[in-house]
């Protein structure tokens, strides 16, 4: 009996250390779920599989027909809600959807340690750890779209919009999103595009400039 508690014992510190590695990045990083979050969510996933499977171990030898993983596919639609919360929306950008993500795999991991698969949570903490660490490097290294917004001053008339959407339209820039802002006649643009090449930007601030009744044109990455 002892051996089974010590062994218990060692999947809940397990879960505590693999949901603390992924946990960190994301602290390290500043992100609104961090350390002691992906440790918290891990170690009571581990939790919720143990106690799920432990008590019924022996109704289940005997050849009962129980279904423990029922009370943990509980776990995988419940951290949805404590994902969304680390959503945030920051003008026109999203930010914290790989946060979201992370605590949602973390409490994949802690189920599998839970359920004593030591080798498929392992490699996933090890795969989770690289993919925040070094695709965000892969990303901002070799992918050719660049993500950001452009904010412009228009007096505010119809047709200003559409003119504008034009202009980035031309130059082959996505938009993402638009948020516009009203104040004594004029309003605040706000574009979030993807897709602008830095070659491009000065040609493409240039004649948002030149349009009739544009002010001063911001870019910022």
């Amino acid at each position: 009996m002892m051996a089974v508690e010590l062994e218990l014992m060692g999947r809940l510190a397990l879960a505590v250390v693999l949901g603390g590695l992924v946990g960190l990045e994301r602290e390290i990083h500043g992100r609104p779920a961090g350390f002691r979050t992906h440790i918290l969510v891990c170690l009571g996933s581990a939790l919720v599989m143990i106690v799920s499977f432990h008590p019924f171990a022996r109704m289940i030898s005997q050849g009962v027909d129980l279904d423990p993983t029922r009370i943990a596919a509980q776990v995988v639609s419940g951290i949805g809600f404590l994902g969304a919360g680390t959503i945030m929306r920051e003008g026109a950008s999203i930010r914290g959807l790989t946060t979201a993500a992370s605590l949602w795999v973390v409490a994949g991991i802690g189920l599998a340690v839970g359920a004593g698969y030591y080798t498929g949570a392992l490699l996933s903490t090890a795969l989770v750890v690289l993919s925040l660490l070094w695709l965000n490097r892969f990303e901002k290294r070799f992918v050719k779209s660049r993500h950001g917004t452009v904010v412009v001053r228009i007096i505010d008339r119809p047709g200003q919009l559409a003119a504008i959407s034009a202009v980035l339209g031309k130059h082959g820039v996505n938009i993402r999103g638009v948020e516009m802002d009203h104040e004594d006649g004029e309003a605040e643009l706000t574009f979030l595009v993807d897709n602008l090449r830095p070659s491009q930007t000065p040609a493409l601030l240039e004649e948002l400039r030149s349009l009739e009744g544009v002010t001063p044109v911001e870019w910022h990455s």
